[in-house]
């Protein structure tokens, strides 16, 4: 393979993991949506919650281990050399990424607007 082609790429993520592919692809693009609309909103970040939404986020990267675990044919003993433990530590970074975000973004809207200390 002397080339990338995103299309290969979207096939193989859709043989692994059939329709989850599109359920996760859309509930991505709808956290984006609503992390920008809450910066927007709130015109910044409030550290306390992006703490938390971190904390979670945790959390979220070990669920998308145990995810890529189980969609693929290898398990983390089969890693042999550097490009297998750099992919698993990139979806174990996709996945905090993704959970800080959507998380931010769930607790922003079902909090209501923040308190303003500005008087």
């Amino acid at each position: 393979m002397k080339e990338l082609d995103p299309m290969v790429f979207l096939a193989v993520f859709q043989e692994m993991l059939g329709p989850l592919l599109w359920i996760m692809l859309l509930a991505a693009v709808l956290a984006v949506a609503a992390f920008v609309a809450l910066l927007v909103r709130e015109r910044g970040i409030v550290s306390r919650r992006l703490v938390r939404a971190e904390l979670l986020g945790l959390i979220g990267g070990v669920v998308a281990l145990v995810i890529m675990a189980k969609v693929s044919s290898s398990g983390f003993t089969d890693a042999g050399g550097p490009a297998d433990w750099f992919l698993i530590a990139l979806v174990y970074g996709v996945g905090l990424v993704a959970t800080t975000i959507l998380t931010y973004a769930a607790m922003g809207w079902l909090q209501g607007k923040p308190r303003s200390s500005r008087a």
